[in-house]
């Protein structure tokens, strides 16, 4: 008898034949929020400004200049559009004139570019997340965590209030990439280390 079969034998023996059912796991925690989709739009902001990102806010006609804006905001002065990567699924009217797409090439290559515009699946307010899903408006996960600046535009629509009513609106089996702030540590001493793991700076165009 191997070790992990003789362990797994005196496990089933202290355990006994005369096993309690075990109970059913009732989830009744809240699947809807029946705030105003306005105060929504509010809570979201608070929360990814208090996690250090920005957001700019605009009506669909100003996606385009407002995306650029954030670029301004999270890239230094005299960046170029080449320095900019899409992920494939994002509108042509979203897209800064010459930036590149995302065309699948090796993964490390996006760590060339300076920045990388998407759009998001999902926004939860009440945890200030915003999930990707690997679809072509999101892109794949290596585009959204390998360059330093990343400009997120979520539509007013994609905001939920919580996350099981954000989950609900995913696909299961998706890669679900989702991100609460620029990429950060206090590992060390207790002392904040932004950029370790994924972006910099988080910039979030929120229409509506």
């Amino acid at each position: 008898m191997s070790s992990r079969n003789e362990v797994l034998a005196r496990i089933r023996t202290a355990l006994g034949t005369e096993r309690a059912p075990v109970p059913e796991i009732v989830r009744d925690y809240r699947t809807t929020d029946e705030r105003p989709a306005e105060e929504l739009l509010d809570v979201l902001v608070d929360r990814l400004e208090d996690y250090k990102a920005t957001v700019l806010r605009c009506t669909p006609g100003e996606i385009p200049a407002t995306v650029v804006a954030a670029l301004d905001t999270g890239l230094p002065a005299g960046w170029a559009p080449a320095d900019v990567v899409v992920a494939p699924g994002v509108p042509d009217p979203w897209r800064p004139a010459g930036t590149a797409e995302d065309d699948g090439r090796p993964a490390v290559e996006l760590a060339d570019f300076s920045a990388t515009v998407v759009g998001v699946a999902v926004a939860i307010a009440e945890t200030g997340t915003l999930v990707l899903d690997g679809s072509p408006l999101s892109g794949r996960r290596a585009l959204s965590l390998l360059p330093d600046c990343l400009v997120c535009v979520v539509i007013a629509d994609q905001v939920v209030g919580g996350v099981p009513e954000g989950l609900a609106r995913l696909e299961r089996s998706a890669p679900l990439t989702m991100i609460s702030g620029p990429s950060a540590t206090s590992d060390i001493e207790l002392s904040r280390v932004e950029g370790v793991h994924g972006p910099r700076t988080l910039v979030v165009v929120l229409v509506g």
